[in-house]
Parts: C-alpha cells; structure tokens; sequence
C-alpha cells in the first residue's frame, strides 16, 4: 500500500469514526485541520505524509471527551497505523504528536518535538480561532452546559493543565483563557500569518458581543 492510499483509507476510517460528533470535534474539524495541515506543510517543507495522518488522527479520539485520558487517541491511532502496515518510526512520530498537539492551559509548555508537529498543531489551532472558531467554541460550551457569559465570573489566567481540563467557566471566558492567546502561540510563518485576520474577527466579535449585551447596539 502506496503512502497516498494510507492517507486515503486514514481520512475514509476517521471520517467513518467521527460522524454524527456534535462538540466540534467531529469529521469535518479533522478534515479542515488535514487541508490546512497539507497547505502549511507544502509551504514549509515537511514531511506531508507524517503531517497528513497525524492531522487527520489527532482528534480520533479527544482527551476531553474520553474521561480526560490522554492515552487513548494514540492508542487508537497506533492500532489504526500498524493495521496498515506503517512502519514503526512514522507511528512512533504520529502518535508522538497527537499526544502532544492539545493546548492544555496558559502555563503548559508544548512537549512538540520536530516541524511536523508543529505544523499539525498550528492547524488545529487556526482551527480553534476566526469565525469557525467561534462556532465551536460556543458548540462546545453548549455541549458541556457551560453559560453563555456572566459579568460577575472572571477569566482564571495562568491555568494549571488540571484546572483547565476542569473546563467549568463561561464561553466568553474561554476566549481570554485559550482562543485569543493563540495566534501568539502558532509555531510556523505561515500560521502565523493567517492567524492575524482571525484573531482581529474574533476581537471584533468580542466588541460587538459586549456592546449588545450592554444594549448599546
């Protein structure tokens, strides 16, 4: 089995896997974080082939829908992978990344290793911001019963890995404790560049959120 078909069957199984996801975290993100993963790669010079399937593997299984087990997604992906017949470094490297690739809270340190990961990182973070990022964010916060927003309940900066994996505040908050740092944490040039517009459109949505609530607009 060539590397193209690999990547063929790995998009038709996670496609397969994830349909029917409601939280954000279904086919369609892994497939936006894929193209976008490719997009980066070809423009950075990395290994596609490492990028294509971690990106399409990295959510297969979410550390926050899987009872905060961090072990599964790679896990699956290993079994997936060796189902295939790919060879042991590039699983080790996959997997490597898929554990690794989350934003787990402002004082964690990212564990990436190499540009692959980085890449594949950078696309599930564009992912987390701009319109569709704000589309998940709050498809999420449904999913979990979190309000809307409440004046009175504070962003918690510095989060610990475990207090953020508690994942308890507001929405909006979630944009001051993860969505808004993001485009100073994308890895490569070219994330970085296509993060600035999507970070200004989620400022901008802020505004207009706040002045609505506020009944000014």
């Amino acid at each position: 089995m060539n590397k193209n078909e690999i990547i063929e069957r790995t998009a038709e199984h996670v496609k397969k896997k994830l349909s029917g996801e409601h939280t954000g975290h279904d086919w369609w993100h892994s497939y936006r974080v894929w193209k976008m993963a490719k997009h980066i790669a070809e423009n950075e010079n990395a290994d596609s082939f490492i990028v294509e399937l971690a990106a399409l593997l990295h959510d297969i299984a979410d550390w926050k829908l899987h009872d905060r087990d961090e072990s599964t997604g790679p896990k699956m992906a290993k079994e997936w992978l060796e189902e295939l017949g790919v060879d042991k470094d590039s699983i080790e490297k996959i997997c490597d990344i898929i554990i690794n690739v989350s934003f787990k809270g402002e004082k964690h340190k990212s564990l990436i290793k190499d540009m692959e990961g980085e890449i594949v990182q950078d696309a599930d973070r564009l992912d987390a911001i701009g319109a569709i990022g704000i589309a998940r964010a709050f498809t999420f916060g449904g999913h979990l019963g979190n309000l809307l927003h409440d004046p009175n309940v504070k962003p918690t900066k510095d989060k610990t890995i475990e207090e953020y994996k508690k994942m308890d505040a507001t929405t909006i908050n979630h944009f001051y404790e993860k969505l808004l740092l993001l485009k100073d944490r994308m890895n490569t040039k070219t994330a970085k560049n296509i993060a600035q517009e999507r970070h200004k459109f989620m400022e901008d949505f802020l505004d207009r959120f706040f002045k609505e609530w506020e009944g000014e607009k």
